[in-house]
């Protein structure tokens, strides 16, 4: 790989939403080490699956000979981004901060090499800078350069503002200081790109002006498309919550599971994107059709699993997966079969599913065993009976429960 081949590759792969100057960064590109940055702000103790696109596009960035810098947000997190929320952030004690920010560290430090090579990944906080701002000072050399008119038509802002809660001043203050943080990286790491999906567009364009106006520098903003699944639900939203990154939140087979459940529609995309399989056997296994498509889920599951928990882990998670959706072992878990007819728009309601797998009598008895709280899936409470249960799922195999003794694993045949 060459440093020059970054931007094809990322393209290539899906990354690439919109860029500010195509030709000048593939110029900086080809003449040498550029150094690029993403934000994560520490509003948990983990990153979670939704994360993984940009910390991808780090980890490609490295693997062609540049510098990546994922930036901890110890002082942006004590404000909040607002960027498409539907009501603002809750506020997080310093010290909650800081424990956030172990764990997140934790998370990145699998993804990239980090060292004192000019390709190796550094990871700052903004706080070193942030905390010792002075509010005077900070109005008078860099709120002169921000015009509340163009902050006004940002996406972002407007999607707020348009809700009754609206936008504090607090939060409008937000892509202020992560201008002056790209400002900051530049003066002291020599960062020249900044990366982050496509709702940072605002807050990296005024970024890039603010480097322009008060350092007559030159710097670059790349985004990456907001990912959804084939069926349009928002990438690493499950029925059970986040998908967590770290074990400590979310066990190794669960997110090697989440892998393997992607929609068949998805699976050719989500290779390019979040493993680093080269791009012509990823086109191998995306032309996979029938039953084949599942070696490539597992295939997507491995890679992506091994990535964050270690191949150790990932073979023993899919070991496990062996054990119990194909040989329907599962240790004393009753393995049923179920016909596709029994599909309805693209899945089971997990009322009829709890049926169907024999824990229950009846529907009605099912919904009932819903109200009480007594039905699990794949082992996390159901708390909405209404839940449609999607067909990848069960193609893969789910684990329904009554209770905490009884248990069915339920696969169609």
């Amino acid at each position: 790989m060459t440093t020059a081949d970054f931007l094809h590759e990322a393209t290539a792969r899906g990354f690439v939403f919109q860029c500010t100057d195509t030709e000048g960064l593939e110029s900086a590109l080809k003449s040498g080490i550029v150094s690029g940055y993403i934000g994560f702000d520490c509003t948990a103790d983990s990153l979670h699956v939704g994360h993984m696109l940009p910390l991808m596009m780090l980890r490609l960035l490295q693997r062609h000979g540049h510098r990546p810098i994922p930036l901890l947000g110890g002082g942006t997190t004590k404000i909040g981004d607002p960027s498409f929320r539907e009501e603002a952030r809750q506020l997080l004690t310093t010290e909650q901060i800081e424990i956030n920010k172990a764990g997140i560290r934790r998370n990145i430090e699998k993804l990239m090499h980090f060292g004192d090579g000019p390709t190796d990944a550094a990871m700052p906080d903004n706080a070193e800078w942030l905390d010792k701002l002075s509010y005077i000072e900070l109005l008078r050399e860099v709120g002169v350069h921000f015009s509340v008119n163009r902050m006004l038509g940002f996406d972002s802002v407007k999607s707020r503002l348009e809700r009754e809660q609206g936008l504090t001043f607090l939060e409008f203050n937000y892509s202020i200081l992560q201008s002056y943080d790209f400002r900051e990286l530049n003066r002291r790491y020599g960062v020249t790109l900044q990366m982050g999906g496509s709702d940072q567009w605002g807050n990296i364009v005024s970024g890039i002006d603010l480097v322009r106006r008060t350092d007559s520098k030159t710097v670059f903003g790349l985004t990456t498309p907001l990912l959804a699944t084939a069926s349009g639900v928002k990438m690493g939203k499950t029925a059970k919550g986040a998908v967590w990154l770290s074990a400590e939140r979310l066990p190794v087979f669960d997110y090697w599971q989440f892998w393997r459940n992607t929609e068949d529609a998805d699976v050719g995309r989500f290779l390019k994107l979040f493993t680093d399989l080269p791009l012509p056997e990823i086109a191998r296994l995306e032309a996979l059709g029938g039953a084949e498509i599942n070696e490539a889920k597992k295939i997507l599951a491995n890679e992506a699993t091994a990535l964050i928990h270690g191949a150790a882990a990932a073979a023993d998670a899919a070991e496990t997966a062996r054990r119990q959706f194909e040989e329907g072992t599962g240790g004393d878990v009753p393995r049923v079969g179920i016909a596709a007819s029994e599909l309805a728009e693209g899945g089971i309601a997990v009322f009829r599913l709890l049926a169907l797998a024999g824990l229950v009598a009846s529907n009605a008895e099912a919904r009932r065993l819903i109200r009480g709280g007594g039905a699990r899936l794949d082992d996390a409470p159901v708390k909405d009976e209404g839940l449609v249960v999607p067909e990848s799922a069960l193609r893969a195999g789910v684990r329904v429960s009554s209770g905490r003794k009884h248990h069915r694993l339920v696969q169609i045949d």
